[in-house]
């Protein structure tokens, strides 16, 4: 069925709360393909959001660009939940199922890089909701954001869940060979019942490692993300040398791990997720995150302890993101996404906006946004 014969009033319960009178909001739309997932297309007004700097000078420290907002991957433990509240959804279900599309990002873009201002700062996208989520294979909205970064010479990288990134491989590899180009695969979950439960609409593991390959085929670096490991389920030492093992087979470049942080607004879902499914754990979890974001400092270096000689067994590099460029690599040292190494007042609190409630909300973009 078309999607052009599926929008819906914009003034109906289910359509975007704060926006039914802002000219933003072009429709909402409901497909068979999607059951349950309302689509809210919008005009943007800016596509780059700036990440600020934490001395309040107004300089930016970063720079991203979020072509959806909300993510139909569904998975529980995503920090980025909160961000819909700003959009008067809550952070659960609607999170999941309530999805803003930016239908014209692309060409704001490409007006955006064209300024004379425009200093070519790297790009970040993946950094809050995923980029090549299912709608992407419509919607198509990646591969003008791609085509407008590489031909204003402005370096990027993308982090996913989405195999959908296969799609623009071509694109990507002719894109490198004009700008820095960093790609990244995010596989946290290698059981296949629990990643169907836990990550409801992602792609497969198996899936995802077959991107991975593609990826490297086409002559481009790939890192995987091992993110979040989640205490007492996928810390084992058997689960994390399957997963390390078969990240390498893939030929992933480097490999980048951190324990589970549960923001406040994150935790009502995963604590209604560990009820269901994991009774047993609700306890350990209260005690370590009930007054805490982090996961213990003993259990963070605990986990560097069990990982880092997994990761030497395989021949895997530890992974890296550099905090000013976003750009990936590998790591000597420990690696700044590994939570136990990243002090109060590390700039990648400040460049990343799953460490920052204050950058929750990007800049620009219809009011809301």
């Amino acid at each position: 069925m078309r999607w052009s014969g599926q929008a819906i009033d914009a003034e109906r319960d289910d359509a975007l709360p704060g926006l039914e009178s802002n000219s933003g909001l072009v429709r909402s739309v409901t497909t068979p393909e999607f059951a349950g997932v309302t689509f809210h297309e919008v005009l943007a007004k800016s596509a780059l959001n700036r990440v600020p700097s934490a001395d309040g000078s107004g300089d930016a420290y970063g720079w991203t660009i979020n072509p959806y907002r909300g993510c139909s991957h569904a998975c529980v433990y995503c920090f980025a939940r909160p961000t819909h509240t700003y959009l008067e959804f809550d952070g659960g279900a609607d999170f999941d199922q309530q999805i803003v599309v930016k239908t014209n990002v692309a060409e704001v873009l490409a007006r955006e890089l064209a300024k004379p201002s425009w200093d070519r700062h790297p790009v970040a996208l993946g950094t809050n909701t995923d980029p090549y989520q299912r709608a992407e294979g419509r919607y198509r909205l990646m591969p003008g954001v791609i085509e407008a970064l590489a031909a204003s010479g402005t370096p990027f990288s993308i982090l996913t869940k989405g195999t959908l990134l296969r799609r623009d491989l071509p694109l990507l590899a002719t894109a490198a060979e004009r700008v820095r180009v960093d790609l990244a695969m995010s596989i946290a979950v290698y059981d296949d019942d629990l990643q169907q439960t836990v990550e409801p609409g992602t792609p497969t593991t198996s899936a995802r490692l077959a991107t991975v390959r593609a990826v490297r085929d086409a002559g481009l670096d790939c890192s995987v993300f091992l993110m979040p490991v989640l205490p007492y389920i996928t810390d084992t030492r058997a689960h994390l040398d399957d997963a390390v093992g078969r990240a390498a087979a893939a030929g992933a470049t480097s490999v980048t791990y951190s324990a589970l942080h549960l923001r406040p607004g994150v935790k009502p879902w995963w604590f209604e997720w560990l009820g269901r499914t994991h009774p047993d754990l609700v306890a350990r979890y209260r005690s370590m995150y009930l007054d805490n974001t982090y996961a213990p400092k003993d259990y963070r270096r605990w986990l560097a302890e069990r990982i880092r000689p997994i990761l030497r067994s395989h021949g895997v590099g530890l992974g890296r993101v550099d905090p000013a460029t976003g750009s990936m690599g590998f790591s000597d040292g420990p690696s700044p996404f590994v939570e136990q190494s990243v002090p109060a007042t590390s700039p990648l609190k400040r460049a990343d906006p799953g460490f920052d409630r204050r950058l929750l909300r990007p800049t620009g973009t219809a009011t809301l946004f």
